[in-house]
């Protein structure tokens, strides 16, 4: 049973049949009925892509590999009896994999308690209807105006996320209302990922028009007056993003397997079994890993939790020493990305991930890197959803 459909679940759905030689069922819940990518996402808001292009149906990875969709929305789990309460009834299961993505913490800000409060301040940290509304947000500010950016304490879901954001959204500013200005309220100390690349295309591409404030948390929200406040001071903007702190999906908190600081899951880096669960797996962007939060991790993620299941299932034991890759591309404009890229193995011996050799990181960016990158999501989607 796998719940969630994201790169992680969806990717190990696909891998289990094909490994298993089709001989494992597999079943998976999930309440949407189209995948939405993440990746290429922050397009939308700079303008060049559409969100209808990053957007799939399941029918090709149902009908090639066999795999049984359910609709529905877990409400319970059962470790003991081996079950899954839905909307709709029960689903037992002999092992049970959860990638839950992330889940989002507003507790912070008291007054942002209840979700119409909150309505008109989208975070777009998962791809979907929140990212056309901060959109239709831009397109709505006046030419003078200011776009003010939150970005939470690491970790969270894609630590470049922020980065290309602001300069998508640069880019629709210099085209459209040069006028304006981002003010960027940064709860680290600096920009934690590809900083050298993200600060020289601020520099080269949008000169003067990105405000970065590093070390400011925003202490409260004043939404209906368009007011953040930090420690250092009070800003009013014409549209804020606040990407609130993250934790993992719900149904990990339901389980009760976000047992690192009440937020991420610990699991054996070997199958991804819960390490206070050996027969539930997690994966994805839910766990606590020193590998980010990405979608191509994810993936990776998947591989290895899938190798692992069908070696347990024969009675076998997992790769004591698995391989994990990850490349992620962020573009600074409509055309020009750069990449980051790593490979990791995990030492079951030591405990320990290691960095290995084989990584890197662009030089600039550039609009090759862009059409390296487009391929790149090309692969990811097809790796997950074909």
């Amino acid at each position: 049973m796998v719940v969630g459909a994201g790169f992680a679940g969806a990717t190990l759905a696909k891998y289990l049949r094909l490994w298993s030689n089709y001989g494992v069922e597999v079943i998976v819940v999930e309440q949407n009925r189209q995948f939405i990518s993440c990746p290429l996402s922050n397009l939308v808001l700079g303008g060049s892509r559409e969100l209808s292009s990053l957007t799939f149906g399941y029918d090709m990875l149902q009908r090639h590999h066999g795999i049984q969709w359910v609709h529905d929305q877990v409400t319970a789990i059962d470790p003991e009896r081996r079950k899954l309460t839905l909307l709709r009834g029960e689903l037992s299961y002999d092992r049970l994999v959860l990638a839950p993505g992330v889940d989002f913490d507003y507790s912070a800000w008291p007054e942002l308690a209840e979700a119409s409060a909150r309505a008109d301040l989208p975070h777009a940290w998962k791809a979907g209807p929140q990212t056309q509304l901060l959109r239709k947000q831009l397109e709505a500010m006046p030419d003078g105006g200011v776009f003010a950016i939150s970005i939470p304490k690491a970790p969270f879901r894609c630590p470049p996320g922020p980065y290309e954001r602001i300069c998508q959204v640069a880019h629709y500013l210099k085209q459209h209302k040069p006028k304006s200005k981002i003010i960027v309220l940064d709860a680290n100390p600096d920009i934690i990922a590809k900083k050298p690349l993200f600060s020289r295309a601020w520099q080269e591409l949008y000169p003067g028009l990105i405000d970065y404030r590093p070390n400011s948390s925003v202490l409260h929200v004043q939404a209906a007056q368009h007011k953040l406040e930090t420690e250092f001071e009070q800003i009013s903007a014409d549209v804020i993003n606040l990407i609130p702190p993250q934790l993992a999906g719900k149904v990990a908190q339901m389980a009760g397997l976000n047992n690192v600081d009440s937020r991420w899951c610990k699991v054996d880096f070997r199958s991804y079994a819960s390490s206070l669960a050996p027969e539930i797996h997690v994966l994805g962007d839910a766990i606590f890993s020193p590998q980010p939060k990405s979608a191509h991790i994810a993936t990776s993620h998947a591989h290895v939790c899938a190798n692992a299941i069908v070696a347990l299932l024969r009675g076998e034991a997992p790769d004591p020493e698995p391989v994990f890759a990850n490349t992620c591309y962020s573009f600074v404009s409509d055309d020009a990305a750069m990449h980051v890229a790593n490979v990791y193995r995990y030492d079951a011996a030591k405990e320990l991930m290691v960095t290995m050799e084989g990584g890197g990181l662009s030089e600039a960016a550039s609009t090759l890197e862009g059409t390296y990158a487009l391929s790149w999501a090309r692969n990811i989607w097809s790796d997950t959803l074909t």
